[in-house]
């Protein structure tokens, strides 16, 4: 990298964890289409399976809690590089493993992988926002969804054409590639904020915790969308299963789109305003979705609910990444450790209500959750773009 000339640098550090969230992306999507395979090769239970997925969330949670730390002593360049890594070889790991002890082993090690890359790249976002005094974590973030897509869209007919384990190799390497050239580029903090940092603790600034809070509402909103709007739609609203699939394809189609306009929104209108109006057309969206006497009003709605929350997390990930006080390691740990634990909690528990009551009210009522985030939207200041001192 050109140390003479910053700029440069914090361009090709901005492309560089673009591309890591692209990998990263890619190989949760094509984890997806593994999953039926998975299922029958190890010939176990939906229950079973449902908890070597739990001990995934579990993988990610535990290295999430962590990364931080880890940041903090050796910078989100040094942790990202080795999370990435130790990252994209984690599919293969899960695809190769004979039996269900071993599996689980897999589950949880590709989990913290995938988790404590997430923490890390969020955190290395921060820096080159810093460094070029502008947003660009919610195209980051787009870039993410696309590599989700592209890896979910192509891995069932690359496994039906050539089999489970020739899919885990090729991902794992194009992964792998991506992230071995990107990591060599990516810019670090100014300053080590490590030295002092001897021990895990827990921050004490308790307005990490509050920004934690709403990415949890968030996303507990978003994971409501992920897991039951495709069952809303074929049990309660009469769709036929072809229907009830875009559901969730218009809600993250949006979404993506959406996050790539998301950047020049926020430089524009500020982080509290964008997030304030996200936050409403969110929670709008979710109200109809949830009211909705038709599958194709519903559909839309949840489109629009895309629309809103697609810009929500990266806004307040940024906030929780420019916390006063603390690295930004430590904030994104725990902003994004409360966040992910909804997506990892919620589908049980929504699952549970619904049995004894029905997929409308749920839905009515995450979109009271989006209004609680609109009115804690000004906690989200710290996202704000000014020039800023260096890090």
């Amino acid at each position: 990298m050109n140390a003479s000339n910053p700029m440069l640098t914090a361009i090709r550090g901005r492309w560089a964890v673009a591309a890591i969230f692209l990998a990263n992306g890619f190989l949760t999507g094509s984890w997806a289409p593994q999953i039926p395979v998975f299922l029958t090769r190890l010939d176990i239970s939906k229950f079973t399976l449902g908890l070597l997925i739990l001990l995934f969330g579990a993988g990610a949670v535990t290295a999430m809690t962590w990364c931080g730390h880890l940041i903090s002593k050796h910078g989100s360049r040094s942790v990202l590089r080795w999370f990435g890594l130790c990252g994209s070889l984690g599919l293969l790991v899960v695809a190769l493993a004979p039996n269900v002890p071993l599996a689980a082993i897999a589950m949880f090690i590709f989990g913290g992988s995938i988790g404590g890359m997430d923490v890390a790249m969020n955190a290395n976002a921060v820096v080159v926002e810093r460094r070029l005094s502008r947003a660009i974590m919610s195209s980051s973030h787009g870039f993410w969804s696309l590599g989700g897509f592209a890896g979910g869209a192509l891995g069932g007919f690359a496994i039906q054409a050539y089999g489970h384990l020739a899919h885990a190799a090729v991902v794992t390497a194009l992964a792998f590639a991506v992230i071995a050239v990107a990591v060599r580029h990516l810019i670090a903090e100014d300053r080590p904020q490590a030295a002092e940092h001897h021990k895990f603790t827990l921050p004490a600034n308790p307005l990490v915790y509050l920004v934690g809070l709403m990415a949890l509402l968030t996303m507990i909103s978003e994971g409501a969308v992920l897991d039951w709007a495709a069952l809303y739609l074929r049990q309660e609203l009469g769709a036929d299963l072809a229907i009830a699939g875009l559901a969730y394809a218009a809600f993250s189609g949006v979404m993506a789109i959406m996050r790539f306009f998301g950047d020049g929104v926020r430089n524009r209108f500020g982080a509290v305003m964008t997030l304030r109006g996200s936050a409403v057309v969110a929670a709008a969206g979710m109200l109809v979705a949830g009211l909705s006497p038709s599958p194709w009003l519903a559909i839309a709605a949840f489109a629009l609910c895309g629309f809103g929350i697609a810009n929500m997390v990266p806004i307040i990930f940024s906030a929780g990444g420019n916390q006063e006080g603390m690295s930004s390691g430590t904030g994104m740990s725990v902003v994004t450790t409360m966040g992910y634990s909804g997506i990892l909690v919620a589908p049980s528990a929504i699952g549970f209500v619904a049995e004894h009551s029905s997929f409308g009210p749920i839905f009515i009522a995450m979109s009271g959750l989006l209004i609680v985030v609109l009115l804690m939207a000004g906690l989200a200041h710290r996202a704000e773009f000014a020039p800023a001192p260096a890090e």
